[in-house]
């Protein structure tokens, strides 16, 4: 059975567009061999993103692809739980990092992102080399 393995927005958004190209290539193998997960507010980012121009398709229609395509899940732990874990999560204010990295942390599960500063705060976070 695959292990889960949590999406940043960014990753999200890029293998909906078709720029898997944008992923390393090891990221891509790990993307094939485990089952996909997101936070919600990788949901509500996304639409954010659609409703300031930045994307051209809503968060529904991108994750009803991916969910089609790649077998993409939302994940539902307790959003109670999911706070509580974000309360800790002092090194940002951004929200959507907060909750994303909870969310995977809660898990204890790698999370697929770009992002240097969740790097440096999330031991499970993974992208490069």
């Amino acid at each position: 059975m695959a292990s889960v393995i949590y999406l940043d927005t960014h990753v999200v958004a890029w293998m909906f567009a078709g720029r898997i190209d944008l992923i390393p290539a090891h990221i891509r193998q790990l993307l094939d061999a485990e089952d996909l997960v997101i936070s919600p507010m990788v949901s509500l980012e996304l639409q954010y993103l659609h409703e300031t121009k930045r994307t051209a398709q809503p968060a529904s229609a991108v994750l009803h692809a991916l969910a089609r395509a790649v077998g993409l899940k939302v994940c539902d732990l307790p959003f109670p739980r999911v706070i509580e874990t974000a309360l800790g999560q002092s090194w940002t204010r951004d929200p959507f990092d907060r909750m994303i990295v909870s969310q995977a942390a809660l898990r204890q599960a790698s999370l697929v992102t770009k992002d240097k500063v969740i790097h440096g705060h999330y031991p499970r976070a993974i992208w490069g080399v």
